[in-house]
């Protein structure tokens, strides 16, 4: 019986013992990866455009000057700022829970001519053994922005494609079939809400998390995706702007919300060495994905609130690509506003300022040929890119330029701007 017992306590100091044990931890690797990137860009007139002119939004309306358009004409620059570093990390494991990450950055002009190392992608990955659902939590491409249209210029695609990098949770959740869901949330950082204060993290911080769900399809040849982006602002001069007060001078909060809902598509179709790609958004209040959009005010409340109204926009592309060594590459764009949900309020309106506010459509095509000699790469690619401005004067009730007012002369016009890209890159 005495020889029983003890058996007994050894076993069960052994289990102890064994459940005490951390979980079997194995050692992460880690990738260093980057590019030296060199670009020559030359446009027929002047742009507005960022990073030292690379990242193009849009040609510059006429600015006339004793009958001479002061933005007409050639210029041109030649950079290598746009150098990227990275390191990927992977393989990491504690028990059934797998972690990996990527850390990049790039050199990028935040103000002055001076380049300075920024932060692009900070993010980990979670997963477990046989759980269908992993996490991303960091900064990394929002959903919407993350599949991008074939070319080699710095905006790939912008404003005809969505343009984001945000802090995020998501969660992806395999369903099986090839199908899954995306579901996120998000913070507004590098990319903003433009308002009466220009453009602020502050319209986002004192509001709700931006929301995104999506589902998916993936098989050896085709990749589609559907989603929808909502954002939730409080477009406030400061902080102070939400207290007023009532009749009887009694100081109230005020809650005014501007809230945003974009839908959106994408397809993929790849065989071989050919591969298409499609994306059409009708994004309301889109300036947070780089799109030319914005809201205004439909109404100004008795109890110090306000109606917000968002502008409304329609951004699609089509692009292809065909080849490995010797690659073509083509893209197609087309963005249009299609005006306020609601009628404006004594013309309230604030609008992406990364381009003349007066641009009421727009149209592009991005011809490219690429060498891709091992990790070295050489590319020529012709930007086309036509805006329509609308006319002079005020807005109409739903923030439109296209129809002149009664005794303007000012008739919409397209402007066209011929841009001409040379890029080298070295992969490592």
């Amino acid at each position: 019986m005495k020889k029983t017992i003890i058996i007994s306590l050894a076993a069960l100091l052994t289990g102890s013992a064994a459940f005490a044990q951390a979980p079997e931890e194995k050692p992460a690797h880690f990738k260093l990866y980057g590019f030296i990137r060199n670009y020559i860009v030359a446009d027929s007139r002047a742009v507005n455009a960022g990073t030292e002119d690379l990242y193009f939004y849009m040609p510059k309306g006429r600015d006339m000057k004793d009958g001479f358009d002061a933005n007409a004409g050639f210029n041109w620059r030649f950079v290598s700022l746009t150098t990227r570093l990275g390191l990927d990390v992977s393989g990491y494991k504690w028990g059934t829970m797998g972690v990996s990450g990527k850390v990049e950055a790039d050199f990028y002009c935040v103000s002055g001519t001076t380049p300075i190392l920024r932060l692009r992608q900070a993010f980990m990955k979670l997963n477990w053994d046989n759980c269908p659902v992993s996490l991303t939590i960091g900064q990394a491409w929002h959903p919407m922005a993350a599949d991008m249209p074939h070319m080699t210029n710095l905006e790939t695609g912008a404003p005809f494609n969505p343009f984001n990098r945000s802090p995020q949770l998501t969660a992806d959740v395999n369903l099986g079939s090839g199908f899954s869901f995306t579901a996120s949330l998000l913070y507004l950082n590098h990319y903003l809400p433009t308002g009466p204060a220009g453009k602020s993290k502050d319209y986002y911080k004192y509001g709700l998390p931006e929301f995104y769900l999506g589902f998916n399809y993936k098989s050896a040849k085709f990749l589609g995706r559907i989603g929808l982006d909502m954002v939730n602002i409080r477009p406030y001069r400061t902080i102070t702007d939400w207290r007023v007060q009532d009749g009887g001078g009694k100081t109230i909060e005020v809650k005014s919300l501007l809230t945003t809902f974009s839908p959106y598509v994408f397809f993929q179709y790849t065989n071989g060495l050919f591969q298409l790609r499609a994306k059409s958004i009708l994004a309301q209040a889109g300036e947070h994905l780089n799109l030319l959009s914005g809201y205004g005010v439909h109404s100004f409340n008795d109890d110090g609130t306000i109606e917000y109204t968002p502008m409304q926009d329609w951004s699609s592309f089509v692009s292809f690509s065909y080849g490995k060594k010797f690659q073509v590459m083509a893209m197609l764009g087309y963005m249009q506003q299609l005006g306020t949900t609601k009628e404006l309020a004594d013309n309230h309106l604030w609008m992406n300022n990364s381009a003349d506010e007066r641009i009421q459509r727009a149209f592009r095509a991005t011809p490219t040929v690429a060498w891709n000699l091992g990790k070295f790469t050489v590319s020529l690619e012709y930007n086309l890119t036509a805006a329509r401005f609308g006319c002079d004067g005020p807005r109409d009730s739903r923030g439109m330029l296209d129809v002149p007012a009664p005794g303007l002369t000012g008739a919409p016009e397209w402007i066209l701007n011929h841009r001409f890209i040379c890029m080298t890159k070295f992969n490592f």
